[in-house]
């Protein structure tokens, strides 16, 4: 595809150029992190991870397919009217939003379709959505929703409520989705340092692998505990009224890191 030399005079705080896309490519098969990529275009690293997550990921980048996808993108949107949603929300608004959301989701190990199910749910004003309203709003397959929502599920990010009057599942976000899958990590962190100190005491503390494995098991044994305190501390402050403490809910002991 031909450039206009227009196109690839990089302007500060716009749009990716053509030249810029290609100086991306080059530094993802060069190994390079999205950081160290940011610092050569003096870009901001979100601008990177976005630019990256939208067109194939790191594996498939190609900077001729995604320079042609976002042209064609704007050119939708230009020709698209205007729609606003009872909050007064444009739609285009909504839809950059979550395609933000979407790509720093992406970034931190989610795959893309679970993270536009939680972009999509976070950013509805009801805060829940049916399964086929999400299979609307996103436009895919109900197999894939059915997917997304079990792993969102598991990592207790939402949670199912019964709707009597329309006999089916609501999906729902609520206050409380960060603080159980913070908790979900804390409890991994503590299984890890329990398994790391046991593995220890197995292979004696003298021996490399043993010494390797009381290092991990203490680290892990700190954070964990680290996490629970710094989430009861949050909830005390902006949680009046609570009389429970997360960890008890939890089942996890709250002891001194």
């Amino acid at each position: 595809m031909a450039d206009d030399g227009e196109e690839n005079l990089p302007v500060p705080g716009g749009r990716l150029t053509h030249q810029e896309r290609r100086q991306i490519a080059e530094g993802l098969a060069q190994g390079l992190s999205y950081t160290e990529i940011a610092e050569r275009l003096e870009r901001p690293p979100s601008t990177i991870t976005r630019e990256v997550a939208r067109n194939g990921g790191a594996d498939s980048y190609q900077a001729d397919p995604a320079h042609e996808a976002t042209r064609e993108r704007a050119h939708r949107h230009r020709r698209a009217p205007v729609h606003v949603d009872a909050s007064g929300h444009g739609h285009k608004t909504v839809r950059d939003l979550q395609e933000q959301f979407t790509a720093i989701m992406i970034s931190t190990g989610l795959p893309r379709m679970t993270a536009r199910v939680l972009a999509c749910l976070y950013l509805a004003d009801s805060g829940s959505l049916t399964a086929s309203e999400l299979t609307r709003s996103l436009r895919v397959s109900p197999a894939s929703v059915s997917k997304a929502i079990g792993e969102l599920e598991h990592q207790e990010l939402i949670r199912r409520e019964r709707d009597p009057r329309r006999r089916r599942d609501r999906y729902v976000i609520d206050a409380d989705a960060w603080f159980r899958g913070w908790m979900g990590s804390a409890r991994q962190n503590t299984m890890l340092a329990d398994f790391a100190r046991q593995g220890a005491e197995t292979l004696g503390i003298t021996s490399p692998a043993g010494a390797r494995l009381r290092d991990i098991g203490q680290f892990f044994d700190h954070v964990g505990h680290a996490m629970i305190q710094a989430a009861e501390q949050w909830r005390q402050t902006h949680a009046h009224g609570e009389h429970s403490t997360i960890a008890e809910k939890s089942g996890i002991p709250a002891g001194n890191s």
